[in-house]
């Protein structure tokens, strides 16, 4: 993939926009795709087509409109709780929709946005080589998409550890965003002390995405944060930043939460990273520094 290349993104949330902005910067030409056009400000500006990945003929028209040169998948439901009770519309929708636009890609460069759910979470962090084995049906679905897009030969998965940054606008905030906005009101919020992350930057996802667009890296690929802390240090440190009294942070059993299906060590490191050209400087950011950092920054959005 040249500069100025089309890039199709298959999904148009918090993710897909700031992939869709970094393309863009780069002076590519992304078009970003869902079923019901997006109207958040991170994708305001960006091309958008209409598509539904449960239905070959959408997806074959949406190619066909398109006409991109490389193909970025962030589709699906990302909600791992409801995938959990809803096991079998998770799979249609990632699962399902992966090979749906691999049947498309007629020689196509894809990259998929995937997820440290592939791991059961009995280790400290996981790297590439390391055997998957998927905590619950989000992952399951994940790793059945991944394989379906890596067989076509031109294809990577990125699997990315916690992704954050400002997300007001989203159907569901992120969880840097919800801590943040709770905490800046004086509302304590209950997260687990038993629940780790390699949490990263959105910024560093769309970053290492669009590099790797222009590489020929195949197969798999981790991007976590270099730092692996609890769900409650990282809520603790986000209340000192904006000055708010950290104990509203309360521990709470991760069994005990929403985060009771998540794998218990939700952290990644990549083996693969450093012998690869094309992500020389785009190091991820620390996520204590990050974090401090869009707190001073406030509540920006893209224009």
């Amino acid at each position: 993939m040249s500069g100025g290349s089309r890039v199709l993104v298959v999904g148009a949330g918090y993710i897909a926009g700031q992939v869709g902005r970094r393309l863009a910067a780069l002076g590519h030409h992304p078009v970003l795709s869902s079923r019901h056009r997006p109207d958040t400000p991170g994708t305001r500006g960006l091309d958008w087509l209409p598509a539904d990945v449960l239905d070959h003929d959408s997806l074959d028209r949406l190619l066909a409109t398109a006409r991109p040169d490389a193909v970025v998948t962030v589709h699906g439901p990302s909600d791992i709780t409801w995938c959990e009770a809803n096991p079998e519309a998770a799979d249609a929708a990632h699962h399902g929709g992966a090979r749906r636009i691999a049947a498309l890609l007629e020689g196509r460069r894809a990259l998929m946005i995937s997820t440290d759910n592939v791991f059961p979470g009995d280790r400290p962090s996981y790297g590439e080589s390391d055997p998957t084995a998927p905590a619950n049906a989000y992952g399951r679905a994940k790793l059945a998409a991944e394989q379906a897009l890596l067989a076509t030969g031109d294809a990577l998965a990125l699997r990315v550890s916690l992704v954050y940054g400002w997300d007001t606008a989203g159907l569901r905030p992120n969880f840097f965003t919800t801590c943040a906005l709770r905490l800046a009101a004086g509302q304590p919020v209950s997260v687990p002390d038993d629940h780790w992350n390699t949490p990263v930057l959105a910024d560093d996802v769309a970053a290492w995405t669009a590099a790797l667009l222009t590489s020929d890296v195949t197969g798999v690929l981790h991007l976590g944060g270099p730092t692996r802390l609890s769900r409650l240090d990282w809520a603790r440190h986000i209340a000192r930043a904006q000055g708010a009294d950290p104990a509203l942070a309360r521990p709470a059993p991760r069994d005990d939460t929403a985060y009771a299906c998540r794998p218990r060590n939700a952290c990644l490191h990549s083996e693969r990273a450093a012998t690869i050209p094309e992500l020389a400087g785009l190091d991820p950011v620390d996520v204590r520094e990050a974090s401090t950092r869009l707190i001073a920054a406030g509540e920006e959005q893209p224009p």
